[in-house]
């Protein structure tokens, strides 16, 4: 199966169940893998015979922005639905990475398969 993905999508947003975590953003990392056939585009040349990243990734960074979740397993299912709305989409893989959440680990996170 081909791949369509979009590495190291960084967003501040607000996110988390403690007080402190609903008054200022954080950053959170994206790693999306979009599972398709390309092998149309491969032939046509045509993006529409493709999955448009751009529109994806702008569809996640609106989400991400505007969205006030408490969990990244929330945020995490939003986005694998905005990804799997292209019906050219077979699967997706989406990992959330919350940097600095953990004092003594680069990061907790979350993956989630659809």
């Amino acid at each position: 199966m081909d791949k369509i993905y979009i590495r190291d999508l960084a967003v501040n947003t607000i996110i988390g169940t403690l007080p402190e975590e609903r008054k200022k953003k954080q950053k959170l990392i994206f790693n999306i893998e979009i599972s398709c056939d390309l092998s149309r585009a491969g032939k046509s040349d045509d993006l529409k015979d493709s999955i448009d990243y751009k529109k994806i990734y702008d569809n996640i960074l609106e989400l991400a922005e505007m969205s006030c979740f408490f969990l990244l397993e929330k945020l995490a299912m939003e986005t694998a639905k905005i990804c799997l709305a292209d019906k050219k989409a077979v699967s997706v893989k989406v990992t959330i990475d919350k940097p600095g959440a953990l004092s003594s680990a680069r990061c907790p996170g979350v993956e989630i398969e659809r």
